[in-house]
């Protein structure tokens, strides 16, 4: 089997596993959603993602509940790790606290809207410190750059794209690269009318940096069928926070931090769905390094 075919097909395994964590995510039944065996399914993840199906599952509920912890407050214990499909309170501390370091109670205490990134270092004794690094820039930054930013709530259309996978976002280059090279094959790059998108799988305040899942795409007119490596993706239509920014590269993070902190401000609450960030402008072109983007943020 060709290498395009095993990532099409852990492609559909990851989104299956996004979408159902709250179940008891077996082996045999993860193995079957992307038609492998089991005996051959644990080697060919590993391979493609980086790390063992088990690790990537737990990873992916622990975030889940670190989001919930430091965004809802409201919400109990009891149903967040209920949620994503822990059956006792104490097995759910044991392993968050083994993955951040402290248990989600403190977690929760010391994960103030201020705080935006966290991070995971090696102590002397081997065991993993949760590290709350504050706003690369401070709140009077961010509010420096809101103050240019148009902000808006509206419904945005369901968007064709042609769709690369990267897994770690030392990988983002390269796979718009790889749909870019497709688009001028197609003849469809340059074009007037041509946006590029980045769609965000992951957040990068829960999710190592190395192990972020963003979908590089290109905005077509109707659905494409799969050609190696380029995959058809739909951004669903519905409600958005959209911020419009005329930014560099370094200032997307805290761009996000005060969106996000804006949706807070506002009252309003993320819909299950994936970010994304549309490029109107190349920052490449632009003597400071600058660029027209809208960011968006499903909404309910």
């Amino acid at each position: 089997m060709e290498n395009l075919e095993h990532i099409q097909r852990i492609r559909k395994v990851l989104d299956y596993i996004e979408n159902n964590l709250q179940e008891d995510l077996r082996l045999e039944t993860i193995a079957k959603v992307g038609l492998y065996s089991p005996f051959h399914f644990h080697r060919i993840f590993k391979v493609i993602v980086g790390e063992t199906i088990q690790d990537f599952i737990i990873r992916k509920k622990v975030e889940k509940a670190a989001l919930q912890l430091s965004k809802n407050k409201t919400k109990s214990l009891t149903e967040i790790y209920a949620e994503i499909g822990f059956n006792s309170h104490s097995t759910f501390t044991k392993v968050f606290k083994k993955h951040y370091g402290i248990p989600p109670t403190q977690f929760r205490k010391l994960a103030p809207e201020h705080f935006s990134k966290i991070s995971q270092i090696n102590g002397n004794n081997e065991q993993n410190t949760v590290i709350f690094e504050q706003y690369i820039c401070t709140i009077q930054q961010i509010q420096k750059i809101m103050e240019h930013t148009k902000i808006e709530v509206k419904q945005m259309p369901e968007m064709n794209l042609a769709s690369v996978l990267s897994i770690g976002m030392q990988n983002v280059e390269k796979a718009y690269e790889k749909v870019i090279n497709w688009g001028i094959s197609k003849k469809l790059f340059p074009g007037e009318n041509v946006k590029m998108i980045s769609v965000y799988h992951d957040s990068a305040k829960v999710t190592p940096h190395d192990k972020v899942r963003i979908n590089a795409c290109m905005l077509v007119e109707l659905p494409i069928k799969r050609e190696d490596d380029v995959f058809p993706e739909t951004l669903p239509s519905g409600k958005y926070i959209v911020g419009s920014y005329f930014i560099t590269l370094n200032e997307f993070e805290q761009a996000w931090n005060g969106l996000f902190l804006w949706m807070n401000e506002k009252g309003y609450q993320f819909r299950k769905s994936y970010p994304y960030e549309i490029y109107h402008t190349n920052y490449k072109e632009h003597p400071e390094g600058k660029m027209s983007v809208d960011f968006c943020i499903p909404i309910i």
